[in-house]
């Protein structure tokens, strides 16, 4: 099957750093080309991938100073895209409504991967205009706030199987990692990890919108001596920061769609303790990969039972649920639906 991935262009296909759908992305293209697959993907320059890549500008734009309008960049790349739609059977675009219009007058069927949260009133417009457009979910609560749009299914995120390495031994500290952000919740964290006495490591960027909030409510809270803010780290880290941590804590406050830092932890054995928000309750398993929790006092009780918990069974559960094969098995089977449906209408 010959098919695009659209990935945004903000982070580079895997990301450096912090980037969910990038890193979603490229694990999703490179378990196509292992299926055997040709592949091409459209991402920032700096990329990394075993499918054909075509850059549509040098690098991630997050990390180009020279980068005023990021915009731009992607409107030239979905041109690009569709000018050359009649060489795939399958276009994926993981750039949310951006290329609905240029998708609907396209012979080539376009699938989308919805990554954040719908549950914005701006999106009313949209979506009643283009209900026709294919779209995937990556939970079943992201689609409460349209529940009559063209769903083609849902598919959870996948990791690679050996990405990360199982840590048998639990750790000594709590861990936090993600943005800090409002609906992040890492005063949360912090309070959770000062009421049962355990350090919190936290390893977070800070977004410039959100630069204001970590300076006046995150920051006077770092001085702590259980607390330490470790800062935006890389993949390579990420192993070692989660296999090493006692549980991670993720006290969110918003309706996340997926929540990927959850699997990763399972990967590395991690117990998780997270707020029972948006697709947790999904991607959660209460009692054997973790506890599910609303209130601090709650998460402060959640934390004493987490030796209860096996390590070993939580790396059980994502092999099981949240591997990369069985997330491009899941797409394939979308790709070949869709690709049936036009061919019926062609013809």
């Amino acid at each position: 099957m010959k098919i695009a991935q659209v990935s945004p262009l903000y982070e580079s296909v895997p990301p450096k750093y912090y980037g969910g759908t990038e890193r979603v992305v490229s694990y999703l293209t490179e378990a196509l080309v292992r299926a055997g697959h040709e592949v091409t993907l459209f991402a920032s320059g700096d990329s990394v991938t075993g499918a054909n890549l075509v850059p549509a500008c040098h690098r991630a734009l997050r990390l180009d100073k020279n980068c005023i309008d990021r915009s731009a960049h992607h409107v030239a790349m979905y041109e690009q895209i569709y000018n050359r739609a009649h060489e795939f059977d399958i276009i994926h675009n993981h750039n949310d409504y951006a290329v609905f219009s240029l998708a609907r007058r396209s012979l080539t069927p376009t699938v989308t991967t919805l990554h954040g949260r719908l549950d914005i009133p701006d999106l009313n417009g949209v979506y009643q205009e283009f209900v026709d457009a294919p779209l995937v979910s990556i939970s079943e609560s992201q689609r409460i706030p349209f529940p009559n749009v063209n769903w083609q299914g849902t598919v959870p995120h996948g990791l690679p199987e050996n990405l990360y390495t199982f840590q048998e031994e639990e750790g000594k500290y709590l861990a936090f990692i993600g943005r800090i952000s409002p609906e992040k919740r890492v005063d949360i964290a912090i309070e959770i990890a000062k009421r049962v006495g355990i350090p919190l490591k936290i390893a977070a960027k800070v977004d410039a919108v959100d630069q204001e909030y970590f300076e006046t409510t995150i920051e006077p809270l770092l001085t702590d001596p259980l607390i330490e803010y470790i800062g935006e780290i890389g993949e390579g880290e990420k192993d070692v920061f989660l296999g090493n941590a006692y549980a991670l804590l993720f006290p969110i406050d918003w309706p996340e769609p997926f929540g990927l830092v959850m699997i990763e932890a399972m990967a590395c054995g991690t117990p998780v303790i997270a707020r029972h928000r948006g697709s947790v309750p999904e991607v959660m398993e209460e009692g054997v990969t973790g506890f599910i929790i609303n209130e601090v006092e709650e998460a402060v009780e959640a934390v004493k039972k987490i030796s209860t918990l096996s390590r070993k069974k939580c790396r059980e559960v994502f092999e099981k649920r949240f591997v990369d094969s069985q997330m491009a098995s899941n797409y394939v089977k979308i790709y070949e639906t869709l690709i049936k449906g036009y061919s019926k209408i062609a013809s």
